[in-house]
């Protein structure tokens, strides 16, 4: 055991390492489970008793000796890679790695964001997973709507008054119901809708719906903002148009049509040949959403509007299938890589 102790300790004095893999090699061979130090400590029950003081007292030097050896071989090993970073030649031209791309609804949605901004309309955000109350009753949304029908919304099973949100109009209930007017928001986010996953449609898509709330709000003003936003949005010679609608939630209420920026309103297969591309959903509020989210509707009225971020991304970078937002193809993301 002794002479063991005595090879060991002479490997250590003449021990060179000039690789992290060499260092390796050493902590293998004395200082793991399985090394040369470990097996000292193993057959140390086989030395007979009157030695055992002294053998154990060497087999512990030995191994205090070989830490020492191996951190100082690790210190030594750090100070020249350190040393070497420094020599780099700082002067060497620079190689350009690829760099990332915003997704196309991740720009478009900040883009309409900016625009609303511009004019006042600050960010609001709540929770994807709502009540029914939130989602629909203080909407206006009758008991029978069809909307409440499990083919259209995703209902949580173990609770049917909890709900995936089919809109961001969720968002506008409870700035209302926290808030007094003047209120002048819009809400951007992802919603739910239980569709088949086609082109033109999908069962997850984003939404920016906006709210403005004071007194003697009319639908000029609704007309104005809409008007801003197209023209902000697709170009100076953007042309609207409102087309009479029904919304629970607002009255009266409409569809907004943008003239085609692909064929400038004459007409392609774009726009089906009428010239006008449908882009949002919009209205007076109601008075009944406005006493059921505690606002005096005798004393405000107020505009609401919302649209598809899909739907204007679509427009704006002529895509035409939905599913090509949300398949993390890199042929198609990469295509972004220079916008907005």
């Amino acid at each position: 055991m002794k002479n063991r102790i005595e090879d060991l300790k002479k490997q250590l004095e003449e021990i060179s390492i000039e690789s992290a893999e060499q260092l390796e090699e050493f902590r293998l061979k004395f200082l793991s489970k399985k090394g040369q130090l470990q097996g000292l400590f193993e057959d140390f029950k086989n030395v007979a008793k009157e030695d055992k003081p002294l053998v154990g007292n060497l087999i512990n030097l030995l191994k205090n000796q070989a830490q020492e050896v191996y951190n100082e071989l690790k210190d030594r090993l750090q100070t020249q890679e350190v040393g070497h970073e420094k020599s780099i030649d700082l002067s060497r031209p620079v190689e350009f790695s690829h760099q990332g791309a915003r997704h196309p609804i991740s720009v478009v949605r900040k883009e309409i964001v900016d625009i609303f901004n511009r004019i006042g309309f600050v960010i609001s955000e709540g929770p994807e997973v709502e009540d029914d109350f939130h989602v629909f009753t203080a909407l206006n949304f009758p008991q029978e709507h069809p909307a409440r029908d499990m083919q259209d919304t995703f209902f949580i099973e173990k609770n049917p008054d909890i709900a995936l949100r089919t809109h961001t109009s969720s968002v506008q209930v409870r700035v209302m119901e926290s808030q007094q007017p003047p209120i002048r928001t819009i809400s951007p986010g992802r919603v739910f809708r239980n569709e088949a996953i086609s082109a033109r449609a999908h069962c997850i898509f984003h939404q920016v719906e906006g709210l403005y709330v004071d007194k003697n709000v009319s639908f000029a003003d609704l007309k104005q903002t809409l008007l801003y936003f197209a023209k902000e949005m697709f170009g100076e010679d953007t042309k609207i148009r409102l087309r009479p609608s029904y919304f629970p939630f607002t009255e009266p209420s409409a569809e907004m049509d943008v003239s085609c920026n692909i064929c400038g309103g004459k007409g392609c297969n774009v726009c089906k040949y009428s010239g006008w591309l449908e882009i949002l959903g919009c209205g007076m509020v109601d008075p009944n959403v406005l006493t059921n989210c505690g606002i005096d509707a005798t004393e405000y009225s107020g505009f609401a509007f919302g649209m598809g971020v899909e739907r204007i991304a679509m427009l704006k970078y002529q895509v035409k299938d939905l599913r090509l937002f949300f398949e993390n193809d890199k042929r198609f993301l990469d295509q972004f890589s220079g916008a907005y």
